[in-house]
Formats: structure tokens, sequence, C-alpha cells
């Protein structure tokens, strides 16, 4: 009786540990995957506001690129 007692008390302790570890891990995850979806619609944001520069005034939108790259231009 002692036994089962204390595997039972094991079971018990050993699935609180692994709701409490797997919960935060998903948590963890689920952030991480909102952060990398939130970059991805900023980077197709930027993209395609560059993309409409590039069509409006090639001229700025060149001069925007050596300034970001770091090559040297007239600004």
């Amino acid at each position: 009786m002692r036994f089962a007692a204390t595997f039972a008390v094991i079971a018990v302790v050993t699935w609180v540990a692994f709701k409490l570890v797997f919960g935060v891990a998903g948590g963890i995850i689920g952030l991480l995957l909102a952060l990398a979806w939130f970059a991805l619609k900023l980077l197709l944001l930027v993209g395609a506001v560059y993309f409409v520069l590039t069509l409006v005034a090639p001229d700025f939108a060149r001069k925007l690129r050596e300034r970001i790259s770091g090559e040297p231009g007239n600004l």
C-alpha cells in the first residue's frame, strides 16, 4: 500500500511538472511566432513603400538606398 501511494504522489508531481514546463514553453513559442508574424508584416509594408517610392521618385529612392547601405553619395 505504501508503494502505491508513493507511486501515485510521484505520478501527480510529474504530471504537474510536465504541465508547467510545456505550458511555459508553449507560451514562449506563441510569443516568438507572434513576433515573427509582426516582423513579416512590417517587412512587407516597408518593401511595398520602397517599391512605390522607386516608381514615383527613383532618384530619391537611390539616395535613400545609398544612405541606408552606407555607400558614399550626394545627399
